[in-house]
């Protein structure tokens, strides 16, 4: 190999050195401890078994938490493509000062911890919180939405709605906004220059803000640790407890592998049916 065919190899090393030692080894090692035994009286055991995977894979106790997670994480995607897509447009479409400021209220969430917007929106959605005061000041009923599915899935939209924006946002900077102006010209309506013009383009945007929205959600912690309760389990809090307060690693490792695998292929087949609309679209 010459110098010039090895000097890629060598520059992308410590990048790739750095990626193995981040995420490839410990993806290897939770893989490796996933397949041992555990006895509750003697820990961890130096044996190799499968029952962690039958156990996740045959218990309807795992497949409610999965299916769970999987549709309250989709639910989150899907919200954030109707508000953030439109948001991204309009955001675009502005001029200086107020771009900026809309920009700033976007990524307003992901200045603050998110235990911090946890604790934000469990007061709000409380018994005694703004949103039933305001439901008791128009003589309804108080609504139970903390601890509830509801409650995790508005505060995941929260925090989730930038990833969307953002990428979205980035498409349609790419766009010649004499296209559009061409559609108009030729009196296609706003709706069709949209549909037929616009969001083709933008696709690969909404593509990129869903897989890394479903992705976050699917895995997220502390929202629904804070917001849906001891009761309302979802895979991440599942991991948490086979951690910390059963002890048994290596079940905890299988769940999380398991959740990594349904994650990978979910993204991989969306991924894979968009980009034949996409390129429909274009076509």
């Amino acid at each position: 190999m010459s110098g010039t065919s090895r000097a890629p190899w060598l520059l992308s090393a410590p990048a790739f050195v750095l990626f193995a030692c981040l995420l490839l080894v410990p993806l290897a090692l939770t893989a490796v401890l996933s397949f041992q035994m555990f006895d509750h009286a003697t820990g961890v055991k130096n044996s190799f078994t499968l029952a962690h995977y039958a156990a996740v894979l045959t218990d309807d106790y795992y497949h409610a938490i999965f299916w769970r997670t999987l549709w309250i994480s989709a639910l989150t995607t899907l919200i954030c493509v109707l508000v953030g897509a439109p948001e991204a447009y309009v955001l675009s479409r502005m001029r200086s000062p107020w771009r900026s400021i809309l920009l700033l209220v976007v990524l307003a969430p992901l200045l603050v911890s998110v235990v911090v917007r946890a604790f934000g929106w469990s007061m709000l959605l409380g018994p005694e919180g703004l949103v039933n005061q305001v439901v008791r000041a128009v003589g309804l009923p108080p609504m139970r939405i903390l601890y509830t599915e509801a409650a995790v899935v508005i505060a995941l939209v929260h925090v989730m709605l930038p990833f969307m924006v953002i990428p979205v946002w980035t498409s349609l900077q790419k766009l010649d906004p004499g296209v559009e102006d061409a559609a108009l010209s030729l009196r296609a309506s706003h709706f069709t220059t949209v549909r037929r013009v616009i969001f083709p383009q933008v696709l690969p945007g909404v593509l990129s803000g869903s897989l890394i929205v479903f992705g976050l959600s699917a895995s997220a912690f502390a929202i629904p640790g804070l917001l849906g309760g001891r009761r309302l389990k979802m895979v991440a809090t599942v991991v948490y407890d086979e951690y910390l307060h059963e002890l048994n690693w290596p079940l905890g490792a299988a769940i999380a592998l398991t959740l990594l695998l349904a994650n990978l292929a979910l993204m991989l087949s969306y991924n894979r049916v968009l980009e034949r609309s996409y390129k429909k679209a274009m076509g």
